[in-house]
């Protein structure tokens, strides 16, 4: 298991360079960004430019918000300058935010379109590497000319690694056919874990002929300290378990009601009464609470071992005041 590390929603790009030398220093597996308030991939450039060691890549890009193309060169460009080092994540995000906040259709079948994504893709990356015409022609998607003029050429770390963001059966099932990784949602238990994504992985991966062991599953685990840190991860899962999609999750543990209700508070903008509805089971399902930093080590083994092969906190890095906390975690866990 690696203990990675997540840049903050909000960090800007004049604070990336330190903050990516200080986590290869520290010895995290990898540095992810996300796509939130800021592009995921801009800071990655500057990532490659000032590491040599730690793997970097987004979790997620939404994939439907750009070409496969776009996507193919843009990750293409950060393999090239990393020497290897550029971990591709792709979403599909929810239709109210593909179509309204990035303006783009929405197909209804997200699973297979995100499928067909990755394959066109892969297919664009083929035609670069190799010099041959680029011939995909899917359900989705159509890519049928690479002119010379456009190809970059060929790179010596081709393999780029393209992990998925999957929640339900049908996405993790298509990450097990496709993809290299699974991102796990941080709103996920050791039970969603091991009786819905693992299934749905090796599922999809007999179903292409692969080996579900080459599925690399990657997971951001919900954290806190004492009462204060409990108090804020409850008001996260609140948030997250008022949204339908993230509703398979709490369905597993019996918890259908809790999400309807916080569906209906979202809706009515009570975002304030929300958190009083998450029971205490619920935030030791999802979370993992401790008292110090030191404990820390011991929980996420215990949550994550056999289930999680990569993973990081649902926390920013970046504050200097945390750096002796995450070297005592490192230093607990197997692989870091």
């Amino acid at each position: 298991m690696e203990l990675d590390a997540t840049i903050g929603f909000d960090t800007g790009l004049a604070e990336i360079g330190g903050l990516a030398e200080r986590a290869e220093r520290m010895g995290f597996g990898a540095l992810w960004t996300a796509e939130t308030q800021h592009d995921p991939f801009l800071p990655l450039v500057t990532v490659a430019e000032r590491t040599a060691r730690i793997r970097f890549g987004t979790a997620i890009a939404v994939a439907f918000a750009r070409s496969p193309t776009v996507i193919a060169q843009t990750a293409w460009d950060l393999a090239q300058r990393s020497g290897g080092r550029f971990i591709l994540g792709l979403g599909t995000q929810v239709r109210a935010h593909v179509e309204r906040r990035f303006g783009m259709p929405w197909s209804g079948h997200p699973a297979a379109q995100l499928r067909d994504y990755v394959q066109a893709v892969r297919a664009v990356w083929g035609s670069w590497q190799t010099g041959e015409p680029v011939r995909h022609q899917g359900p989705y998607y159509r890519i049928t000319l690479m002119s010379p003029f456009f190809s970059p050429g060929p790179i010596e770390h081709p393999e780029i690694p393209v992990y998925l963001a999957g929640v339900g059966d049908g996405m993790c099932a298509v990450a097990g056919e496709v993809a290299d990784g699974l991102i796990v949602h941080p709103l996920h238990s050791t039970r969603y874990l091991a009786e819905v994504v693992r299934p749905a992985i090796a599922r999809g991966a007999e179903r292409a002929g692969r080996d579900p062991a080459r599925v690399v599953v990657s997971g951001s685990v919900l954290a806190g300290f004492g009462d204060a840190g409990r108090a804020a991860v409850r008001e996260q899962i609140a948030f997250y378990a008022s949204t339908p999609t993230y509703r398979p999750v709490l369905d597993l543990h019996g918890w259908t009601d809790v999400g309807a209700a916080l569906s209906e508070k979202a809706r009515r903008g009570r975002w304030a009464e929300m958190p009083a509805l998450v029971p205490d089971g619920m935030v030791d399902a999802f979370a993992v609470i401790a008292d110090s930093w030191g404990q820390l080590p011991a929980a996420l083994r215990a949550r994550c071992d056999g289930l999680l092969d990569r993973v990081s906190l649902y926390r920013p890095f970046g504050d200097p005041d945390d750096d002796a906390g995450w070297r005592t975690l490192l230093a607990g866990m197997p692989g870091a």
